[in-house]
């Protein structure tokens, strides 16, 4: 059976991780962008990841510059904005695609395993999340109106 660990993904320092590293942690994979009407959802996520790392929960972000072109730094910008901004302790990936031909084979995955509304595949906005349970199975995606607040029960179920 496949699952998120049968993929590999640069962090934003270039540096290429087997996402099988995370086995065993509830992840909450999300692509994000600085310059978007969500990108305060940052601060959540960050509370999320602070508050239960210690129970084995990780969030993965994703820069994307596919929605409006609000991603439009390099690997460094990015990393700075995250930091001195929102203060990002998660781990930050290498900006993507996650949509069209170009999109990340991670990404082809997650969309197939939780299709969004209507049964549609493609993302439609910056902030869509995919909830990961601890076997590395994609167990519900959330729309970027979803802020970190409004699932952190469902986090907590699979802790």
């Amino acid at each position: 059976m496949a699952s998120i660990y049968d993929f590999n993904a640069a962090k934003l320092s270039g540096e290429d991780v087997p996402l099988s590293e995370f086995k065993g942690d509830v992840l909450l994979i999300v692509n994000t962008a600085s310059k978007c009407g969500f990108t305060p959802q940052y601060e959540g996520l960050e509370t999320l990841h602070a508050d239960l790392a210690h129970k084995g929960f990780k969030v993965l972000g994703f820069p994307c510059n596919q929605f409006g072109k609000q991603e439009p730094g390099d690997a460094e910008e990015i990393a700075n904005f995250c930091k001195l901004t929102y203060d990002v302790t998660f781990p930050m990936f290498a900006k993507i695609d996650v949509n069209g031909p170009s999109a990340h084979p991670l990404y082809e995955y997650l969309k197939a395993e939780a299709k969004g509304l209507m049964g549609s595949k493609s993302i439609k906005w910056n902030f869509t999340k995919f909830l990961v349970d601890r076997e590395g199975q994609v167990v519900k995606r959330f729309g970027p109106q979803d802020t970190p607040e409004k699932i952190r029960s469902e986090i907590e179920a699979l802790l």
